[in-house]
């Protein structure tokens, strides 16, 4: 839509202030780089970064001062004569990005351009494209479903849903204060843990299957979901204290300890939940110790188990477009972000 290859059914796509909804794709200055290189495999690096400014006819004295301000800028100086198969799969995305760069567009569009490469090499390319992209000053908008990708590269992150906007936030909003169950599920290195809370008898406080109480409803006899990331439970060890400084606690089984060098993600059996944390490496209790686990107030996400919103504290939903959830199980359906 952006690109203009499909309409709007209402409202309008602006770019630099300006409705380009009933413009082409060509009139709205638009770059875009794709997942397929797209690379012409008969063409040199530099007739390949200067195609379309040759199809536009462009100046051969402005294509080359172009072409050599773009070619510093990737380090694709000393390939410039090569032919694609001749590059590795990093040089060819460079090649392809710059052949975006050099329309010197205000927005360009990236599609998942980094998912054909190997791991090592995507984490070096997101440091890069981040960095020119605060050099250059031009809007980049990158489509992927890598919340690593996300998190670190972007300004801010609007996350997807069947087609529809579950959250439009910084990454650091996103990932202190998801708006949903599925944005809570989306982001963060380890998956957030997700409890239903009982009510107990009059129906105003919550607590985890008969434990410790938790929280106060917000909403009084309403279906709630208590949400931890990992990095917030914190064990006391085996001693059976609360953790020093945490306000909610109780006691729990350790079943699995997940060693990672420096953190170990240790899973705990609560009666029927499980809960993970993360804690540093050295310092993980044995398996089937029995510890106290702990986390702060503060830490605590509430979720609306009908809905899947979040929930503030006076008892406002975050939104008021509710999310796909399976009523029966509370489980969302899977979709594309």
């Amino acid at each position: 839509m952006i690109a203009g290859l499909e309409d709007p059914t209402s409202g309008t796509v602006e770019i630099g202030g300006r409705d380009v909804a009933g413009l082409t794709g060509a009139a709205r200055g638009v770059a875009m780089v794709f997942q397929s290189y797209a690379l012409f495999p008969h063409l040199s690096v530099a007739d390949n970064i200067t195609f379309g400014l040759s199809v536009r006819k462009t100046p051969k004295p402005e294509m080359r001062e172009r072409l050599d301000k773009v070619a510093e800028l990737l380090g694709l100086k000393p390939l410039l004569a090569r032919k694609p198969g001749q590059l590795s799969g990093g040089q060819q995305q460079r090649v392809a990005l710059g052949r975006a760069l050099i329309a010197e567009a205000p927005v360009c569009l990236l599609d998942e351009p980094l998912s054909n490469l190997d791991a090592k090499l995507r984490q070096n390319l997101r440091r890069e494209i981040r960095a020119l992209q605060q050099r250059l000053g031009i809007t980049m908008i990158y489509v992927t479903h890598d919340q690593t990708e996300a998190m670190s590269m972007a300004d801010r992150v609007i996350l997807m849903r069947g087609g529809r906007i579950e959250q439009n936030a910084r990454p650091s909003e996103l990932y202190e204060r998801p708006a949903s169950l599925f944005a809570a599920r989306f982001v963060g290195g380890s998956s957030m843990n997700l409890i239903h809370l009982d009510n107990d008898a009059s129906g105003t406080r919550a607590v985890i299957a008969g434990q410790d109480e938790v929280a106060v409803l917000p909403r009084p006899g309403r279906g709630l979901v208590l949400g931890l990331r990992p990095e917030d439970i914190e064990i006391a060890g085996e001693s059976g204290d609360r953790p020093a400084g945490h306000v909610i606690g109780t006691e729990a089984d350790v079943e699995e300890i997940e060693y990672l060098g420096a953190d170990a993600l240790v899973t705990c059996r609560l009666d029927d939940h499980r809960l993970t944390a993360r804690t540093r490496g050295t310092a993980a209790p044995s398996i089937g110790a029995r510890v106290r686990i702990g986390w702060r107030e503060s830490a605590m996400h509430i979720f609306d188990a009908e809905s899947g919103w979040r929930l503030d504290p006076a008892g406002g939903e975050r939104s008021r477009h509710a999310p796909h959830v399976n009523k029966d199980t509370h489980k969302e359906r899977e979709t594309s972000t």
